[in-house]
């Protein structure tokens, strides 16, 4: 009987699939370096572009807090300039409210009693008289409540008193001072060109 030593061909054998597994582990290793080297640049060039974009908004997000300040100040401005023009056109209109305010006070007075002293803080009048009666006193109370200067008159006090022989009433009150309303025909602006 004839004896085949088929060792060294299974021996060729198995080393050519060495040598192919071999290359394709190489050829593995180096798709998966490859993948790996693209992936990450990929993902670095996205995340460069995006810290550029942040780099972007920062700058302008700087730029516009500079705005905002540059507005905040120029709003404040804008209010100095507002409660200065306030106070200027309170000056004016207070500057003839003295005059105003006893000839509203002397036209509101009915006959028969007199006043003793007139004192203003800020927009409260406090007033002290003298009347006949206390119907006068009521009078009074009611021409204040249709005054276009006065308004809110609250009697604080009346007292009957005894002068050279006479009884009077003594009244303390106080009324607040307001602006006078103007009508719509008046507060139009006056225009010279006729159609």
């Amino acid at each position: 009987m004839i004896r085949v030593n088929l060792l060294p061909h299974r021996q060729i054998r198995r080393e050519a699939k060495q040598r192919e597994f071999g290359l394709m582990a190489l050829f593995a290793a180096i798709a998966a370096g490859a993948i790996v080297f693209m992936g990450y640049t990929v993902i670095n060039g996205q995340v460069e572009t995006q810290l550029e974009r942040n780099q972007r908004l920062d700058a302008a997000i700087v730029k516009l807090d500079k705005e905002i300040a540059d507005i905040k100040d120029l709003k404040d401005q804008i209010s100095a300039m507002l409660e200065r023009k306030q106070v200027v056109e309170n000056l004016q209109t207070n500057r003839s409210q003295a005059v105003v305010v006893f000839d509203e006070l002397s036209r509101q007075l009915p006959e028969g009693m007199y006043l003793k002293s007139v004192k203003q803080q800020g927009n409260v009048i406090n007033v002290e008289g003298v009347a006949d009666t206390n119907a006068r006193v009521a009078t009074l109370v009611r021409n204040f409540n249709t005054s276009n200067w006065l308004e809110s008159p609250i009697l604080i006090e009346i007292k009957a008193v005894t002068v050279n022989g006479v009884k009077q009433n003594m009244f303390t009150l106080q009324v607040n001072l307001k602006a006078p309303k103007v009508d719509a025909e008046e507060a139009k602006p006056k225009n010279g060109l006729q159609s």
